[in-house]
């Protein structure tokens, strides 16, 4: 009996294995493992039926799944960076389209409609619903540091992780200044896996992002005039900067080349009057006033002239006690 027992528990695992999928088989299944999900593009309507995934529970006690490839190469950097001294963890990979519906239900609940498109992706258009994107978190002297700012506190040791991705197939994914072909402000911690060694390292060692490697987007730079504030701070600036630069990502085709800050005289009790009434219950008490330079596409877009280069496009954002800015008003 006991031998029959012990059979059938080996089949169970068997079954169990096969079904969750073989840690770093390299069979492929179907995977565009360089799939672009980004506020443009959803994710492609079989890829739920088709990714196999593992489940693992992370230092802080969480469930966490991710592509079954994808972890297989995230286990071997882990192994790599321990050599250097390095501790990480996942914080998450794949969330479901449910599960970000979920979570978009949530916040709008508790923070509103507006604040929620602003930070959370749509569901069907998160690239964590792939199971490549991965959430790194650090462990330092034995302690979980998994919040955003106090991680953004450790660049050194974030520059060495991002050494070694490209030798296990990742990429970092959220590029400092490149807010405006992804769509979000730089993430040190969210890395991407595209299954191939050589195109990662090709993204890498040129600074692009996968946008721009696709060709899914002219990658181009954009010129930053801060001009001279006494009321903001080059860091303030940054934040109103890269609001604008997140909304040029969801314009289609649309290329921005330049930002100028028109200067402290925009915040006055005249402007702050009427910024308010934009927003019934609106109370923001800071206004910042920009200018931009982009083209547009041949075929256009919305109600912006067809291959066109426009100039001193004008942006109101304000913020309140919060500290986030929103944009309130733009155009000419």
């Amino acid at each position: 009996m006991k031998r029959i027992i012990n059979l059938m528990i080996v089949m169970m695992v068997c079954v169990t294995i096969a079904a969750c999928g073989n840690i770093g088989n390299k069979k492929d299944y179907g995977l565009d493992y360089l799939v672009l999900v980004n506020k443009l593009n959803p994710l492609p309507e079989d890829w739920e039926n088709k990714v196999r995934t593992v489940h693992f529970t992370n230092t802080v006690g969480d469930d966490v799944e991710v592509e079954e490839r994808a972890y297989d190469a995230y286990l071997k950097l882990k192994k790599d960076l321990k050599k250097e001294g390095i501790s990480v963890d996942l914080d998450s990979a794949r969330r479901s389209v449910a599960a970000q519906q979920q979570i978009v239900d949530d916040f709008t609940e508790k923070y509103g409609a507006d604040y929620t498109a602003k930070v959370v992706a749509k569901p069907g258009y998160s690239e964590h619903h792939t199971g490549l994107a991965l959430d790194l978190y650090l462990i330092i002297d034995g302690v979980d540091v998994v919040e955003n700012e106090d991680m953004v506190q450790y660049p050194e040791i974030w520059a060495k992780i991002h050494e070694k991705l490209d030798d296990y197939g990742f990429i970092l994914r959220y590029l400092p200044d490149k807010e405006h072909i992804t769509g979000y402000a730089y993430e040190p911690w969210h890395i991407r896996y595209v299954d191939d060694k050589e195109i990662a390292k090709e993204i890498m060692d040129k600074g692009i992002t996968l946008e721009g490697y696709l060709g899914a987007v002219n990658e181009t730079e954009v010129s930053i005039d801060y001009g001279k504030s006494v009321l903001y701070t080059k860091a303030e600036l940054d934040e109103v900067f890269t609001r604008i630069k997140c909304q040029f990502a969801s314009w289609e085709g649309v290329e921005l080349h330049a930002l100028r800050y028109a200067g402290d005289t925009c915040n006055n009790d005249a402007n702050l009057v009427w910024i308010n009434s934009l927003s019934e219950g609106a109370n923001y008490s800071r206004i910042s006033e920009v200018f931009s330079d982009f083209h547009t596409p041949e075929e256009g877009y919305g109600t912006l002239e067809k291959d066109h280069d426009y100039e001193d496009f004008q942006w109101w954002l304000a913020c309140g006690e919060d500290g986030d800015w929103d944009i309130v008003s733009f155009g000419y």
